[in-house]
């Protein structure tokens, strides 16, 4: 598809996704660009937030399915590499905050609340901001958003306690799946909270557009693996990879319309009951972490599906390691050992969603407009926001 003319791609319904999954590594050094222009505004901005009461500042990643997913991909990589003296990092879904905030919101401790969101105009997502403003009383934000024209954007302006980072004009992704707008917004979250050295930043930045193009150059590959007989599709992986499961399967469900059955889970996780989801039409993906010790129960898992000669593929995406996985590997000749964690997952996302393009072209649908009833939206309809006294 990567190297398909403009014309072949508007006949398959598939230009805007296309395009939007293969400029990724470009918008990746945009955004780490565009960080490093903010890198003071943004210091002097988390300074200024004094806790209360001796406890960490609560920083709360939300946002709404994939903006959901930003948080859960990030979150753990920053619990490592974050500063967890002062800050106690979280990714709670809008859609759980709005239908229950009591559950989630504490009134007495300071928060940050770093709303992910691609146009910004989400209900849950305006709806969660509304309700933290009633609930906290020592609130402050960071709205990280693709659109400079939607409501979280335009909310921003003027409030000294609220801080808009823009992503890359080309993140603002106008196919129906989010794209680079979910690596663009995970890679920014990360920059900011991260308390690696801004040289080692750009290191890991350059490593993940190296593997972004390397996706594009050996799309064949990925392609090979999507002509096989199968229905269903698994994707596990381990720390932020975990997180990034979710939004891998995410992808095969919005471009297929549910026309492959997905699942999503952890290395370990996935005994408890998930594996008897795995038949001979099944493709199991796994994403296997840089971390040593992780890297064990990535492999672990790897080695018992291929083992058990049900599915119909069992794939490691990885970096060459000490230890890895016997059989069939799509690995990353130009990653590196050390990447962590939160900036390996932005270059496996590319992969995923390669996978997600082809095999919705696989089953006959339109990626641009994967949605053949309507009754899924690119910016959600029909949520009524009841008030919360």
């Amino acid at each position: 598809m990567f190297k398909e003319n403009e014309s072949a791609l508007s006949k398959a319904g598939a230009s805007i996704t296309t395009r939007e999954i293969r400029q990724q590594p470009t918008l990746w050094q945009e955004a780490f660009d565009n960080f490093k222009s903010q890198a003071e505004k943004i210091k002097t901005f988390l300074a200024a937030i004094t806790p209360q009461n001796g406890l960490p500042i609560r920083v709360i990643f939300t946002g709404a399915g994939t903006s959901a997913y930003v948080g859960d991909t990030v979150m753990p990589y920053l619990n490592q590499a974050g500063d967890t003296d002062r800050y106690q990092f979280e990714s709670i879904p809008t859609t759980d905050i709005v239908a229950a905030p009591y559950d989630y919101l504490k009134p007495n401790v300071t928060t940050i609340l770093v709303s992910f969101a691609r146009s910004g105009n989400s209900p849950e997502s305006v709806a969660t901001v509304e309700i933290a403003k009633q609930v906290i009383k020592d609130l402050y934000e960071i709205t990280i958003t693709c659109a400079p024209d939607g409501q979280l954007a335009v909310a921003s302006k003027n409030d000294a306690r609220n801080l808009l980072l823009m992503m890359p004009t080309g993140a603002n992704d106008q196919g129906f799946a989010m794209t680079g707008s979910y690596s663009c917004m995970s890679l920014t979250a990360m920059l900011v909270f991260d308390q690696t050295p801004i040289e080692k930043k750009a290191h890991y930045v350059a490593k993940i557009i190296a593997m972004g193009q390397e996706v594009i150059d050996r799309e064949a590959e990925i392609q090979a693996v999507v002509d096989l007989d199968f229905n269903r599709i698994v994707y596990l992986g381990s720390g932020s990879l975990s997180g990034l499961t979710r939004e891998a399967q995410l992808k095969v469900l919005e471009l297929t319309a549910g026309k492959l059955t997905t699942m999503f889970d952890s290395s370990m996780g996935f005994r408890h009951g998930p594996k008897s989801f795995v038949n001979e039409k099944t493709l199991v993906f796994v994403f296997v972490n840089n971390q040593p010790y992780t890297r064990q129960y990535d492999v672990d898992i790897l080695e018992e599906i291929n083992g058990d000669q049900i599915a119909a593929k069992t794939l490691a995406i990885d970096v060459q390691g000490e230890q890895n996985f016997s059989g069939d590997r799509f690995t990353f000749e130009s990653g590196c050992s050390n990447l962590p964690e939160g900036y390996l997952a932005l270059a496996d996302v590319m992969f995923a969603q390669t996978v997600s393009l082809l095999s919705s072209i696989k089953v006959g649908n339109t990626p641009d407009t994967p949605s053949p009833s309507g009754t899924v939206n690119r910016v959600v309809k029909g949520v009524t926001i009841h008030d919360y006294e």
